[in-house]
């Protein structure tokens, strides 16, 4: 693909599941990766693999690092990194910072460190790996859903505010994907989740199509998108179905 060859690329959380797909298909495209992940092992291993710049270390201050690494440019940023916090409302107030830190805060400060340049050249691609739960809720997983509610809204108001000045943004919003991330959401996953679960390459798919479509919304799972217009239709009878699954959930012992 002629948009992302040569590019500078960075990746968050790319030591597995979706950040390593999107390292690899961004690679395979021609572009000059950066994999970032806060086990330096794995960002190793995944750099590695595909001929990328390792970064370890925390996705919320990499940014200096990372335009040193490729030459002094990022041309597409993925904020790719994220906590699956399960728990309900009572979950333990760190619970809850540190899905704000991760979901959304790491976004926040990404962003902040890369407009100034993007702005002034007019151009630059903010892609933001949000989740169904970002458009939709999940049933089980309060400070995950909330925060990346949180996420997206973000990467909304990113678009409609720099779109005129050059800035691309692209909101990644799939169901279950085969992660370890799914596998610790546990019988809520297996529930809601797992049915339908798909691979990390093919979010890269999904990301990659919406690129060359130029969208914002990038849905691996067609499907949400129904859900979300239903869920914007009629709100009660939305809750009320989503209600139904929290008490099957809670009737199979959870």
């Amino acid at each position: 693909m002629s948009t992302v060859q040569g590019k500078g690329v960075v990746v968050t959380g790319a030591g597995g599941g979706i950040g390593a797909a999107l390292a690899r298909r961004f690679a395979a495209e021609g572009a000059r990766v950066v994999v970032n992940d806060l086990d330096p092992a794995k960002a190793k291993a995944a750099a590695e693999a595909i001929g990328a710049i390792p970064l370890p270390g925390d996705a919320s201050g990499i940014v200096d690092e990372a335009r040193e690494a490729l030459g002094g440019t990022i041309d597409i940023y993925c904020a790719n990194a994220g906590l699956g916090s399960g728990g309900d409302a009572f979950a333990d107030e760190d619970v809850w910072a540190s899905a704000w830190d991760v979901n959304v805060m790491a976004h926040v400060r990404a962003a902040r460190a890369l407009l100034p340049e993007w702005l002034e050249r007019g151009e630059g691609r903010f892609v933001s790996t949000v989740s169904a739960a970002g458009l939709l809720t999940m049933i089980g997983a309060a400070p995950y859903s909330v925060t990346k509610h949180g996420a997206l809204a973000f990467a909304e108001w990113l678009a409609l505010t720099y779109r005129h000045r050059g800035l691309k943004v692209h909101a990644i919003c799939p169901q279950g994907v085969r992660t370890d991330m799914l596998t610790a959401a546990g019988s809520a996953g297996d529930l809601v989740l797992a049915p339908t679960a798909i691979e990390p390459d093919a979010v890269a798919d999904a990301l990659f199509a919406a690129i060359a479509d130029d969208r914002f919304l990038v849905l691996p799972h067609p499907e949400v998108a129904e859900y979300y217009q239903a869920r914007a239709a009629d709100p009660d009878r939305w809750i009320g179905n989503m209600n139904h699954l929290q008490k099957k959930w809670e009737g199979a012992g959870k």
